[in-house]
């Protein structure tokens, strides 16, 4: 029989077992409790230290749990001191968030981590510190956006550069992106600088940087451009940080563009030999920092080989930390390649892709448990990320239940969409779910007014996050200014707000003459703008634009009678020179704004006047709840990231519009690779439900398309989709231009909708399958407003110059990475349809038809395939026959 335990004097078991039982309760307690819960590879993430580290973290994968857990890891096992430590974030949100959650791991308020914040903070702080040497004083300022412009219009100037020709704006945009990738004036490609002030690009940016120095003043980009060079010039500094530095750690690595990609590769080096110039070490450094590639505006393929001139030519390659006798230092990288969705502003997915090559040695780390989504959802977006080529690979798992299937519901049209969304909504509310826990996440801004809209008349809270509400929205509240005087010449905000709007020589003093001039006569503004206009008191370049202004409004209330409200609203957008302004503007967002215009005018065709109309917006713009008001979050995709919602709702699943046809047109495969990531982080926002939608007909800024379901859907696993009826009122009828789509099969919606248009999109797509060519479902089509003038594509991104469009079908072969089968459009351009195909229409002269939009009419003229109908509410329009029936 073993004899009970015994204590010996010390107190200490001299039974071994027991004593490894009671020094294993030891260990655990003593083991921090910032470790405990982390799963196996969130601990391996946070205890390996030495050397470089990659770390994988899908969505929702507790990322930003193992960064912080990695800094209090460091501090608490004495590797490194707080100032030993570079932390970057791209928000200064992040960093906050990290310091108070290291403040709660480590039981006290984090102190002496000055080192810990954004990489611009950063390297504004490095900068301060060694201003001297790039010519700057320590008390630079940092100019925003406005001075920055102001300046650049006064280089315009002093050079007889045409403003409007040549906005500063754009120059501004430019010079930034050229920072962005670390580009000095002496490095810009000359095609580059050409594009610009016909070829005075890099000249201007010369200037620019040469009268910032004069100005003791720095600008956002500059914050790290002059870091590279400090570096770069004096390598004693560089080593200095090299030296301070016992750990850099990294979030969003996958984010990081150029020039933030230069700065952290030479600070990760172990220090060069003091009394050895950088540029002797590293050949090219001192002559270009800047990737071969990405100078020409090149994204680079992620399978670059051994010898490519990325690795022969780059600034960093030859770098001696990259050899054995100097291994990098303790730098680790956390981020998902998989999330990468900001290629549109100079991020480069590449960074994250080649961090093997860049770090020998590293060790990369994938963290696959997800804590968020359920499985059918995670199945569902590693199934789809899966078909990306650049990417290093890993898939989500979830310990979770399977919980709901993802489902792809098809509509008839945009507006059943969001009646079909606006009904899930109300049912979920009905259920029990807070609206803070919905989201509609949409691949293109232009989508939210549909469903803004639809709240309002619903009585739904919602909140636009991002952005402002799209009644809210500059160019909107121009517009809209505009009406409201036609409908109530006593609107004095309104005439104030657009009287100079746009630039019409009436500045401030002009605009208080006639205040002054209406108070005392107690008469509204525009009746003091008549009268003051028949005086000598005005300039007389000033009088007569007020006269001409004055004379517009008169000749529009008359067409008021006799014109539609909608065709009153284009007019006098053209007519007022207002959509003229944003065509000539040449900044990143002119496009955008014009589609806002196009869809301000779409959404008038609801309402039966104009009366109607503005009282509908003053209704949309009283609604205002505050930040903590349960309400429906309204975004782009874009703004997403980051956020989690239990339902979440993705309309827009269209070929062109997502994927977005511009993006395929300018960057080919790899816009496409973007395009699905940007797709893989829309499904991983959803906890509990991902709902797709899509819709056979969509209307574009005035422009009916018949569209086709997104490729990305017959990506999507069928074991884990479901396919499930409209609630808004339809079915749909379409065929994919990519061979048979399983959401081709209408049958699969249980759909008994017998429409005339739902019967004649049967017959379409019967025929289409006949003839075996892929023209049955039409094809995403752009053309221009009647109003506009310009081309705008279905992303919002930038358009061509006016006049210019590009097949929205059409192929780019193999320069493209793919290649489409170019289809037919049946396309409604505004209130126009597209161009005749010269085949026999088998209407006549006479025929009473029936169309879906218009109603009831009578043919009236015929040229092959299009149409003149008289209408008998919407007056004369001209049609496609096929979109038409006898009635």
């Amino acid at each position: 029989m073993t004899e009970p335990n015994r204590l010996t004097l010390s107190g200490v078991p001299d039974h071994q077992p027991a004593a490894g039982g009671i020094a294993a309760r030891a260990r655990a307690s003593a083991t921090p409790q910032y470790l405990s819960g982390l799963n196996p590879e969130q601990r391996e993430a946070v205890e390996t230290l030495d050397g470089p580290v990659l770390v994988l973290a899908g969505a929702g994968t507790g990322k930003t749990r193992v960064l912080t857990c990695r800094i209090a890891h460091i501090l608490s096992t004495g590797r490194a001191r707080p100032g030993e430590i570079l932390s970057v974030t791209f928000t200064n949100k992040a960093a906050r968030e990290m310091k108070l959650r290291l403040g709660q791991m480590l039981g006290q308020a984090v102190e002496g981590m000055p080192w810990l914040g954004t990489f611009h903070s950063i390297g504004g702080r490095i900068l301060r510190s060694h201003a001297e040497l790039v010519q700057l004083k320590s008390n630079f300022t940092v100019l925003d956006v406005d001075d920055q412009i102001r300046l650049l219009k006064q280089l315009l100037a002093a050079d007889n550069i045409d403003d409007k020709r040549w906005p500063a704006r754009m120059l501004a945009g430019l010079i930034d992106g050229w920072k962005n990738r670390g580009l000095t004036p002496s490095q810009v490609p000359p095609g580059e600088a050409a594009v610009f002030g016909n070829g005075r690009g890099g000249k201007l940016y010369a200037a620019y940087q040469e009268r910032l120095k004069i100005l003791n003043a720095a600008d956002f980009g500059d914050l790290l451009l002059e870091n590279i060079r400090l570096f770069r010039e004096h390598p004693d500094v560089l080593r200095q940080y090299q030296h301070r530095f016992k750990f850099i750690l990294v979030d969003e690595y996958q984010d990081t563009n150029v020039a933030q990609y230069l700065w952290l590769r030479l600070l990760a080096q172990a220090p060069s030999k003091p009394g050895v110039p950088l540029s002797s070490v590293i050949p090219g450094l001192a002559a270009s920092p800047v990737i071969p590639g990405h100078a020409e505006g090149v994204n680079p393929e992620s399978g670059d080989k051994e010898d490519s001139p990325r690795d022969s030519g780059s600034a960093l390659a030859a770098h001696p930390g990259m050899t054995a006798q100097s291994p990098p230092k303790n730098i680790c990288c956390v981020g998902d390649d998989d999330q990468s969705i900001y290629g549109w502003r100079g991020a480069e997915v590449d960074n994250i892709l080649r961090f093997e090559h860049d770090f020998p040695g590293a060790k990369v780390i994938r963290l696959e448990r997800n804590y968020r989504s359920t499985g059918h959802i995670l199945a569902a977006a590693s199934h789809l990320i899966a078909h990306n080529e650049g990417r290093l690979g890993k898939t989500l798992r979830t310990e979770d239940v399977d919980g709901e299937k993802v489902t792809v519901t098809g509509s008839w049209d945009s507006e059943e969409e969001a009646r079909a969304i606006g009904e899930e909504i109300e049912e979920l509310q009905r259920g029990g779910h807070k609206l803070n826990d919905i989201a509609i996440l949409v691949r293109a801004s232009f989508q939210m007014r549909e469903f803004e809209d639809r709240f309002v008349t619903l009585g739904l809270p919602y909140r636009v996050i991002g952005g402002p509400r799209f009644y809210e929205r500059a160019e909107v509240r121009d517009a809209l200014a505009y009406l409201r005087v036609i409908n109530s010449p006593a609107d004095d905000l309104a005439f104030e707000r657009i009287v100079n709007v746009p630039k019409r020589g009436l500045g401030d003093a002009s605009v208080q003459m006639l205040h002054d001039h209406g108070r005392k006569r107690r008469i509204p503004l525009f009746e003091a703008a008549r009268a003051v206009v028949e005086t000598d008191e005005l300039k007389p370049k000033a009088r007569g634009s007020l006269r001409d202004l004055i004379v517009n409004f008169d000749r529009w209330r008359a067409q008021r009678e006799v014109t539609s409200h909608t065709e009153l609203a284009e007019i006098v957008l053209d007519e007022s020179g207002y959509t003229e302004m944003w065509q000539k503007d040449r900044s990143a967002d002119a496009a955008g704004r014009l589609e806002n215009l196009k869809e301000l005018v779409r959404s008038m065709e609801e309402f039966e006047n104009l009366q109607g109309f503005l009282e509908h917006i003053s209704l949309v713009m009283d609604r205002d709840g505050g930040a903590e008001d349960d309400a429906v979050s309204l975004m782009t995709l874009h703004s997403a990231k980051g956020l989690e919602f239990d339902n979440v709702f993705l309309p827009g699943w269209e070929e062109g519009l997502f994927p977005s046809q511009r993006t395929l047109d300018e960057q080919g495969r790899a816009g496409l690779e973007e395009e699905r990531r940007l797709a893989h982080v829309g499904l991983t926002r959803a906890r509990r439900r991902a709902k797709l939608y899509f819709a056979t007909n969509r209307r574009i800024h005035g422009t009916w398309s018949t569209t086709i379901p997104s490729r990305f859907l017959d990506e999507l696993p069928a074991h884990n989709v479901e396919i499930t009826e409209s609630k808004g009122g339809s079915g749909w009828g379409g065929s994919s231009g990519y061979g048979p789509s399983r959401f081709d099969n209408v049958e699969s919606f249980g759909s008994s909708y017998t429409t005339p248009g739902w019967q004649r999109a049967q017959a379409n797509r019967a025929r289409g399958q006949r003839g075996g060519n892929g023209q049955a479902g039409g094809g995403f089509n752009e053309s221009q407003s009647p109003f506009s003038g310009s081309r705008s594509d279905a992303s919002g991104s930038r358009s061509d110059a006016p006049g210019s469009r590009s097949d929205a079908s059409g192929s780019r072969g193999e320069a493209g990475g793919f290649s489409r089968s170019k289809r037919g459009p049946m396309t409604i351009e505004g209130e126009l349809i597209a161009k005749s195909t010269g085949t026999i229409s088998e209407f006549s002269l006479d025929d009473r038809v029936f169309h879906q939009k218009f109603g009831y009419g009578q043919v009236v003229k015929i040229d092959g395939n299009k149409l003149t109908i008289a209408f008998e509410k919407a007056g004369e329009k001209k049609v496609v026959d096929s979109f038409v029936e006898r009635a």
